[in-house]
């Protein structure tokens, strides 16, 4: 069986490459595909972006397809950046923020700028995974992982967020933690393997 995974992400294609490794389907990414198609995430949940995006790609490539939507909500930010985690430096919540390097790194910058001065460093990170078929049919799983947001960058493992969110139970980040253990803990893990036990049950 072929399952399309609706990212061009490379450390989230990595991730679920590895994660579904476990069951008998092959992946295929959206750089597989000849033709390409843009779905706008203009949801207000994470949900309703995965779903959109899960349909959309189904419909198109005529193949079943899982997609996600996850990000990175902190507490003292009223769950900012919450779905607008990937384009954090370029929403007007906090002023914009210049993109020196890369997205991710304006991302952070903002970040910690916003949580400068702020006691409260309470976050999680959030993962929305749906898998659906062209024939209606669909499912979908959450997964969280809880920790707290590093006053500076440390690591160069992961992607995102990881180098300034440090796990509950951890005094290393994301990014300073092997990708074996990531997944173990992580929010994408937990949802995936969640969703792996639905799918043995139903394909």
């Amino acid at each position: 069986m072929k399952i399309l995974i609706a990212t061009t992400n490379k450390g989230k294609l990595r991730e679920f490459k590895s994660l579904l490794s476990q069951i008998n389907i092959e992946t295929l990414s959206l750089d597989n595909m000849k033709e390409k198609i843009e779905v706008e995430e203009d949801g207000k949940t994470f949900l309703e972006n995965a779903i959109k995006k899960a349909k959309e790609y189904a419909s198109f490539y005529n193949i079943p397809v899982i997609a996600e939507d996850a990000g990175l909500e902190v507490e003292a930010l009223n769950n900012y950046p919450g779905v607008y985690s990937a384009r954090f430096y370029d929403i007007d919540f906090g002023g914009k923020e210049e993109i020196v390097t890369n997205k991710d790194e304006a991302n952070i910058k903002k970040l910690l700028r916003l949580l400068e001065g702020k006691n409260n460093r309470k976050a999680r990170f959030v993962s929305t995974v749906v898998f659906y078929s062209q024939k209606d049919f669909g499912l979908w799983t959450e997964g969280y992982c809880y920790g707290e947001i590093a006053k500076e960058p440390r690591g160069n493992k992961g992607f995102g967020y990881d180098p300034i969110f440090i796990p509950e139970g951890y005094n290393k980040t994301m990014a300073e933690i092997s990708p074996e253990e990531k997944n173990r803990i992580s929010h994408r893990g937990k949802a995936v393997r969640k969703l792996m036990e639905k799918l043995k049950k139903v394909l």
